[in-house]
């Protein structure tokens, strides 16, 4: 299956060009009214810009995607945004920057520039994660056996999705489809065989990126 790339957490970044501020702001979003109210949120918070211009993607393929330019001159912002994350491959995620005006007329040219910097920049200090194919396994151990299943869950990366600690262990990890059997093996090696994996069926995750 051909990987979705979500945004997780979204994060803030800032260009500046010609004493002109541009601040992108950019928020996980689920639905087109959620991407409104943000829009609305940042509008209110930057109640001062000059502009608040914006867009989103949402869906799958993208399917919803939507931008403006709130007052620049037409294609000069939300679409460059809008082509930002999309080259990006992010999907589920809303972005506006804001700008403060610096008092220079930069041009249709140096405002595409301006806007689509700016949302790198916001792309940078935000988080991701991408849909995989996976396998839930639930494994059953010895309390003998904890501290070495949880190092070796850690260093694959892998986190519990839940413990049960009664007269045995149980836990039930989700882990990619590919990796599965590889930590299988693991398990088995660490503890000598005392690990029991069974596989609880296929799903699909999100693996932080």
């Amino acid at each position: 299956m051909a990987e979705r790339k979500i945004l997780l957490e979204g994060g803030t970044g800032e260009y500046e060009e010609k004493k002109s501020r541009f601040i992108a702001t950019l928020k996980p979003v689920k639905s087109p009214e959620e991407a409104a109210a943000f829009i609305e949120e940042q509008k209110k918070h930057y109640w001062d810009a000059r502009h608040n211009c914006s867009a989103y993607v949402i869906g799958k393929n993208n399917e919803l995607s939507r931008c403006s330019d709130d007052g620049e001159p037409s294609g000069t912002a939300g679409r460059p945004m809008l082509e930002v994350l999309t080259g990006e491959g992010v999907h589920d995620a809303a972005v506006v920057v804001t700008r403060y005006f610096g008092g220079t007329l930069l041009g249709t040219g140096g405002l595409v520039r301006a806007y689509t910097q700016a949302v790198k920049e916001g792309l940078k200090n935000s988080s991701f994660a991408v849909e995989r194919e996976g396998i839930r396994l639930l494994l059953a151990l010895e309390y003998s056996d904890v501290d070495r299943v949880l190092r070796c869950l850690s260093e694959e990366g892998i986190k519990p999705d839940s413990s049960d600690y009664g007269k045995d262990v149980t836990m039930e990890v989700t882990v990619a489809s590919e990796k599965a059997e590889v930590l299988e093996k693991r398990l088995t090696d660490i503890s000598d065989g005392r690990i029991m994996t069974e596989r609880l069926g296929e799903c699909v995750f999100f693996e932080r990126v």
